[in-house]
């Protein structure tokens, strides 16, 4: 895998006639340093102001320009552009930017030779080539020469691949991690061979304008904007009206025509039906993903699925044994569930028909949990057994595989991209692994003991719950917590919380004084206290498809709406 290129969006490589390519062997200095701009007078012959309603009028006039070429109006960009005097890019960019399209490897790292600092070019006027602040000239000859030896492979020039990794790759002391795997490449039979082990789509493909792409992060963006800005902006500005959206439950997409906001009224505040058909205690509620069907279970060793918004009993599945049943986990295509049980035996049950497809071997303890692959094939296990805490299963109940973990699980998540797969154990521990590669990657001590976790849909966010009456959201890449929860109780009792809501912008717990407590997912700032059950909430489901309706059950025997 291509480590220095991995992550990129959208390529940065579209040619625009407007950027004044067939000037690109021009002097830098024929253009000014914001982008280019000529003195073109207005039609009355007074110059224009510098701002635009308290924007710097080139950058907005630059953006412009940008936008109107993303929006595939070429012939109106190029009118702004001699109409304003501002060009997007120039002449030097434009050299740089064709020079890495074409391939012409020798120009671009001439040209790279000719980059000054802002500060340079600040005090000397430059307007050619600018490196951004933090930028590091080295890294992009890395990335540049790095696309030409996988080229020459790609035409079977070992040769003078071999030159290049021995002579120019090498002595920039980069990275040797990635040179060691580069060297490796060599011994691909096939472009096809080459392609697959390098995630690399060849000269051919996108690869060069992902280069580009790569490289217009360490350009600075007085002189190369960054791909898509106005756009980015826009949705910077969507995010803020949500994040400051106390009541948000709109999931119709944000207009840019007026201000976003939402009333309390439309919030869910009342309780609009009971279902009490439980016999016992209720531990957990559970929407399917598409939001028509609704899972629960509990003390009375049956797990009932309803049908959404009717809330009439579809299904009573039965034949669970031991005290109950303490975890209910949908496929992702909402056809199949498997229900843990107390019994110690995890099940698998065709929501369609309401049958049981497998029951898997007994465990020595009871099994706590089951988080579903994102292909539908398969299933892990959470068990308090030491010897089977974590393993993996097949759709026919065979082992597919055993984590071999020495600590014990009480709970475990797996994200909607298949990456992360997180358990804790009964004490303080989150434990986090590729599922991906099945290896494990870290531990947290979280210092309070575990009852809950839940990942939210960008596969980033973990929201674990503790005994303490804290939830924390932790960050799965960074590692750590960014947002802390408070005001819920905790206690001796599996209290889960979870995220939802429109955008999926809030927190919500039940808790062992029988409340439902949301939170702003952003803010932490407390949003509702909501009287649900006696004498504690055990479980909250946020519909998926609905941010106007959850659900939660408690040990009252009762499922609310």
């Amino acid at each position: 895998m291509l480590a220095d290129m991995a992550g990129l969006g959208t390529p940065n490589g579209r040619s625009r006639s407007y950027a004044n390519e067939k000037l690109s062997q021009q002097p830098a200095s024929a253009a000014a340093a914001n982008g280019g701009h000529r003195p073109v007078p207005s039609a009355n012959g007074l110059s224009r102001p510098r701002e635009y309603l308290g924007h710097d009028r080139g950058e907005v006039t630059r953006l412009l320009i940008q936008t109107l070429s993303d929006l595939g109006f070429d012939t109106a960009a190029e009118i702004v552009s001699k109409a304003s005097g501002y060009e997007l890019e120039n002449p030097t960019v434009s050299s740089f930017r064709a020079a890495i399209l074409a391939g012409r490897w020798s120009e671009a790292e001439k040209l790279l030779d000719w980059m000054v600092s802002p500060v340079e070019a600040s005090d000397n006027g430059d307007s050619g080539l600018v490196l951004a602040d933090g930028a590091d000239r080295n890294m992009m000859r890395f990335c540049i020469r790095q696309q030409k030896y996988l080229e020459l492979l790609e035409q079977k020039d070992h040769t003078q691949a071999l030159t290049v990794l021995r002579t120019e790759l090498t002595p920039l002391h980069q990275n040797h991690s990635q040179v060691h795997f580069l060297s490796s490449l060599i011994m691909c039979q096939s472009r096809e061979e080459l392609r697959s082990k390098a995630e690399w789509d060849g000269a051919d493909g996108q690869s060069r304008r992902m280069l580009l792409s790569e490289l217009s992060k360490c350009i600075s963006p007085s002189v190369m904007l960054p791909e898509h800005r106005l756009a980015i902006l826009l949705h910077q500005v969507k995010e803020s009206q949500i994040g400051s959206c106390i009541w948000h439950s709109n999931d119709v997409p944000l207009s840019l025509y007026s201000d976003h906001i939402c009333r309390r009224e439309d919030f869910p505040l009342e309780t609009v039906i009971e279902l009490d058909d439980h016999a016992g205690e209720v531990w957990q509620v559970v929407f399917s993903h598409d939001g028509t069907k609704l899972a629960s279970c509990g003390s009375d060793k049956q797990v009932i699925i309803w049908e959404v918004p009717s809330f009439k009993i579809l299904y009573s599945l039965g034949d669970h044994g031991g005290s109950g049943v303490g975890n209910i986990s949908w496929s992702w295509d909402d056809s199949m569930l498997v229900t843990c049980c107390r019994d110690r035996y995890a099940r698998l049950w065709d929501v369609k028909t309401g049958k049981c497809l497998q029951q898997l071997e007994r465990f020595d303890e009871p099994v706590s949990s089951c988080a579903w692959a994102v292909d539908n094939c398969s299933f892990v296990t959470g068990t308090l057994d030491k010897h089977n805490s974590l393993t993996q299963w097949d759709l026919y109940g065979r082992k597919v595989h055993d984590w071999k973990c020495s600590h014990r699980v009480e709970e475990l998540a797996l994200s909607p991209d298949g990456r992360f797969l997180v358990a804790i154990d009964p004490e303080k521990h989150i434990y986090v692994y590729n599922f991906q590669t099945r290896d494990f990657e870290y531990k947290l001590d979280m210092k309070v003991r575990l009852t809950s976790l839940s990942i939210g849909r960008n596969s980033r966010h973990l929201l674990a719950n503790q005994a303490n009456g804290t939830a924390q959201l932790i960050d799965l890449v960074l590692r750590t917590p960014v947002q802390t929860y408070t005001g819920h109780k905790g206690g001796d009792y599996v209290i889960r919380s979870t995220l939802g809501g429109a955008d999926e912008s809030f927190a919500i717990s039940g808790s062992e004084d029988g409340h439902v407590h949301i939170w702003h997912k952003a803010t932490a700032h407390p949003v509702e206290k909501l009287l649900g059950h006696s004498p504690r909430c055990n479980s909250v489901s946020w519909c998926p498809t609905n941010p106007r309706l959850f659900a939660s059950c408690g040990d009252d025997g009762k499922v609310k709406m």
